[in-house]
């Protein structure tokens, strides 16, 4: 039954990540501290978004911009390695509050500042990806520093999911494989990756559907709205255990 309570959550999250650009992972990795060890979360996350980023790569592929997926991607890919492992010898509490923390700075800043942008210059580029790809490693996400880098350029929409989804997919599957080889996903835990796939897709794709409808900036002041209580909660569950 908590299997099918997490696989619920992974596809709205996976629908809300879509639809705000920001990853389904900010949701997911403190949603699913409480169903897995922070290990296992960053394990069955990662594999989830490897899936989730192929889908989005087939119905939005047109739209990369090639020259963005490099200047972000090539030093997110480096850094995810160095987070990866580092999250391998840090005591992952550290890791869970660490993420908490950081999920209440996320959206006070942008509550602050909902019409901050970074200036679109090649050196923020590289600076965003490297950011996003070492928290991506270490505590599972870094999806919506990835996102604010590429809102500097004012990419028309379809563009910028084809572009997020291209970078996050070789980010994603470069910290699954390190995840893997240090033993983060348990045997019994590979029945997940058939679920996994399918709430991946299906969660993309409705996404997709929703984004004709609905107004990007109502929509991230109520997903900002949760980023801030699933930070506080996380925060209070961690300093309890």
């Amino acid at each position: 039954m908590s299997l099918v309570l997490f696989y619920i959550l992974a596809f709205i999250s996976e629908i809300v990540g879509t639809v705000g650009g920001f990853g389904s992972s900010v949701f997911l990795i403190p949603l699913g501290g409480f169903f897995f060890d922070f290990q296992t979360v960053l394990a069955v996350t990662a594999v989830m978004h490897v899936f989730s980023n192929i889908s989005k790569l087939v119905m939005f592929y047109k739209g990369i911009n090639w020259r963005l997926m490099l200047l972000i991607g090539l030093p997110a890919v480096i850094f995810v390695l160095l987070g990866s492992w580092l999250s391998t010898i840090l005591y992952l509490k550290y890791a869970e509050l660490v993420l908490g923390i950081f999920l209440i700075a996320f959206s006070i800043f942008f509550f602050w500042k909902p019409d901050f942008k970074i200036e679109p210059t090649k050196p923020n580029a590289i600076l965003g990806g490297t950011v996003s790809g070492f928290l991506a490693g270490l505590i599972g996400t870094g999806g919506a520093v990835r996102g604010l880098s590429l809102a500097a350029f004012n990419l028309e929409k379809n563009m910028f999911i084809a572009t997020s989804a291209a970078i996050d997919f070789f980010v994603d599957a470069s910290r699954t494989v390190v995840y893997l080889n240090n033993g983060y996903l348990e045997k019994e835990y590979y029945t997940t990756i058939p679920f996994l796939l399918a709430v991946a897709i299906l969660g993309s794709y409705t996404g997709k559907l929703i984004l004709k409808y609905i107004s990007g900036v109502q929509f991230k002041k109520i997903v900002l709205s949760f980023v801030l209580i699933i930070g506080v909660i996380m925060i209070w569950k961690t300093l309890a255990q």
